[in-house]
Formats: structure tokens, C-alpha cells, sequence
């Protein structure tokens, strides 16, 4: 098993250097899959996919109606996140989704219940729009640099939280929901993602980004960016306990899920978005 995940995870690390250093339509592409993957995985968790809901049992169905509503709307928001430069459009893409699961609600009442459509545009917006950011954060300005935060708040936060949390973990930080995790881990998985963020920020980014302290405002995004990256863990986790399943799919050998591979980075990347914003582009 200890094989099979670390070599999933070096496929994904060169897959995740070649896409977000070519950028573009190719990036946009592969968060698109991801998205989807993502939100099918969700609602399959949440027993809203295909013919599993109760008013679809044995009717053999591969997609129902809430499904593809979901489908089309992130479709629909990624093509205008790509060709139209007013991000307002995104927002506008949300609300109409929304729109859209309630016409569904409506005229084919009692059909559907009200906590379905609502979990149906959790999962639309949950995974979907916030993998989005991770293209957002590319095409700022530098963003080319900053973009990789997300990651070092995330996966380094992970590795450096599980080294600390094996060493020296003894208080733990969520008995309940993940008895391994330990507030020590959680501590010296912020402490690490600071200094890959410093030790990054000075090598890489600091002659490029003169006019600021860039060094230190990449510290702060990191140590944020891991905190919020370890309540996204979490939350992921929690999400499959109340729904009793192991994984959320089985997508990437050792790690199951698209869910369960960027569970941090979905929380991560718009963080960073508007981190980067405030603090560098502000």
C-alpha cells in the first residue's frame, strides 16, 4: 500500500508541475475533470447520484436530474471562467445554478425534498467552483509564483503534520472525528508550511517582486493557507463519517479520491486567491 501511495503521489506532483506551469487552456482542463470527479463523488456520498435516491430506485438511471444540472453548471462556469475576463460572470453562474435546482424543485415537486436540491448545490459549489481558484490564483499577476502556495499550504502542511503528529503528537486535535491527528501535528504543519513558504518565497520569488517584503508576506500566506488547509481535511473526513463510506472514490491508486487526494486544497486555493489580492496586489 506504502508502494502504491508514494508512487501516486510522485505521478502527481509531475502532473501537477507540467499542468499549472503550462498553464492556460491545458490547467483549466484538468481542474474541469477534477471538478466533476469531485461532484460526482459527493453526490454519490450523499446517495443523490444515478438511481440511488429513493425515488429513483430501480429505474437503473445513470444520471438524474439534479446531476445534470450539476454537470452543465460547472461546465458552464469553467468555460466563462476561462473566456470571459469579468469574474462577475462567476458569481452570476452560481446564482443561476441556484436558479436552476429550484426550477427543478418547483415543477417537479414532491419529486425532489428541500435538503436534496440543497445538497445538491453544496456539492456543485463545495469541490467544483473552489478547485476553480486554483486557476483564478494562475492568472493573477506573478501568479505563476503564488499559485504554488496553495500546494505548500496543503501538501506540505499535510507531510509536515503527520511527521510532528507521529514524533511527538499527544493532544488530540479532533478525538471524535480524527483521533490520529494531534494539535502538535497541526501546530508543526503550520510551522512547516511557513518556512517552505519562506525558504520558497527568498529563492524563487523575492527578485522578482522587489518592491515588497515578499518573503514575509508569503509566510504569513502559508501559515494561514495551512490552517485553513487542515479545517478542509477535517471537514472532508467529517463528511464521509456521516455518511459512513471509506473513501469517496478510487481514482488515484492509495488515496481514493479526487475528495480524498485535494480535500486541503479545495479549502486552500481560494484563501490564497484573496491572500494574494490583499497582500500582494492591494
Amino acid at each position: 500500500m506504502f508502494g502504491k501511495r508514494l508512487m501516486s503521489s510522485i505521478i502527481l506532483v509531475a502532473v501537477a508541475l507540467f499542468t499549472i506551469l503550462t498553464g492556460g487552456y491545458l490547467l483549466a482542463a484538468v481542474l474541469l475533470f477534477l471538478a466533476v470527479t469531485a461532484y460526482h463523488e459527493l453526490m454519490k456520498a450523499c446517495k443523490l447520484a444515478g438511481g440511488e435516491m429513493a425515488e429513483d430506485k430501480g429505474k437503473n438511471l445513470k444520471v438524474n436530474g439534479l446531476e445534470i444540472i450539476g454537470y452543465v453548471g460547472i461546465g458552464a462556469y469553467y468555460l466563462l471562467m476561462v473566456f470571459v475576463e469579468n469574474r462577475i460572470y462567476l458569481f452570476l453562474a452560481l446564482i443561476t445554478i441556484l436558479v436552476a435546482f429550484m426550477f427543478l424543485y418547483v415543477f417537479l415537486f414532491p419529486k425532489y425534498r428541500a435538503e436534496q436540491i440543497m445538497c445538491a448545490f453544496f456539492c456543485t459549489a463545495y469541490a467544483p467552483v473552489m478547485l476553480s481558484f486554483i486557476y483564478l490564483v494562475r492568472s493573477l499577476p506573478y501568479g505563476i509564483y503564488t499559485v504554488w502556495m496553495i500546494f505548500i499550504s496543503s501538501w506540505i502542511c499535510d507531510t509536515c503534520a503527520y511527521m510532528v503528529g507521529m514524533l511527538i503528537g499527544k493532544h488530540k486535535l479532533a478525538p471524535v472525528l480524527s483521533p490520529k491527528k494531534s494539535i502538535e501535528g497541526a501546530v508543526g504543519g503550520i510551522a512547516g508550511s511557513a518556512l517552505v513558504g519562506a525558504v520558497y518565497a527568498y529563492f524563487m520569488v523575492e527578485h522578482v517582486i522587489e518592491q515588497q517584503q515578499i518573503t514575509w508576506i508569503f509566510v504569513l500566506i502559508s501559515a494561514v493557507g495551512a490552517v485553513i488547509s487542515q479545517v478542509g481535511d477535517l471537514a472532508a473526513s467529517a463528511i464521509k463519517r456521516n455518511h459512513e463510506i471509506k473513501d469517496y472514490g478510487k481514482l488515484i491508486p492509495g488515496h481514493g479520491g479526487v475528495m480524498d487526494r485535494f480535500d486541503s486544497v479545495i479549502f486552500t486555493a481560494p484563501m490564497i486567491y484573496f491572500l494574494a489580492l490583499l497582500l500582494i496586489h492591494g
